[in-house]
């Protein structure tokens, strides 16, 4: 639904928290382009939630999803600097595991849309993660992760969208 200038975007997301590091994708298109951002994204038809997650975290890390727990929902508003229009971006979080021995596949191939908008995964040290770096979602998370979560609305009035990809060292800062 659509009104006043606000669009939805509805996504779901996972969460892979461990020894103080986030799973993290690098982000090639969109308002989060250029910034860490969750593994995750909108649902094809006939998908369920989890199904959803499972297949995203495949196609953006390699790496298949071992269980999944904790679902929540949550928003932020977001308004691109020199936008009209606001994205109220709703998000299901779900805490997962992933079998992290090896990747099951190259990003290339696990894509089944043919698009893909991550460059991979990064575990990243959740202290290194600012607003400069990071897309919402991650901020949200990151809040969560350390005992401050953000329940209410979020409003973020004039993002800006990162045109210049960050230096190696920027995404290195990692675990």
């Amino acid at each position: 639904m659509e009104s006043d200038g606000i669009k939805n975007h509805f996504g779901v997301y996972g969460v892979c928290y461990k020894d103080g590091c986030l799973l993290c994708i690098q982000k090639t298109s969109g308002p989060y382009k250029n910034r860490l951002d969750l593994p995750g994204g909108s649902q094809q038809l006939d998908e369920g939630l989890t199904e959803t997650t499972t297949r995203e975290v495949l196609e953006e890390t390699g790496y298949t999803v071992r269980s999944y727990s904790d679902p929540r929902i949550c928003d932020v508003f977001v308004r691109e600097d020199l936008i009209n229009f606001m994205v109220d971006h709703i998000m299901v979080f779900y805490d997962i595991e992933i079998n992290d021995k090896k990747a099951q596949l190259t990003i290339s191939e696990a894509v089944s849309d043919g698009e893909n908008d991550s460059l991979g995964y990064i575990l990243m040290d959740i202290q290194e993660i600012t607003e400069e770096n990071a897309s919402p979602l991650v901020l949200k998370v990151k809040s969560e992760l350390l005992g401050f979560p953000e329940l209410d609305k979020t409003l973020y009035m004039n993002w800006k969208v990162n045109d210049e990809k960050p230096t190696s060292s920027e995404w290195r800062k990692n675990c």
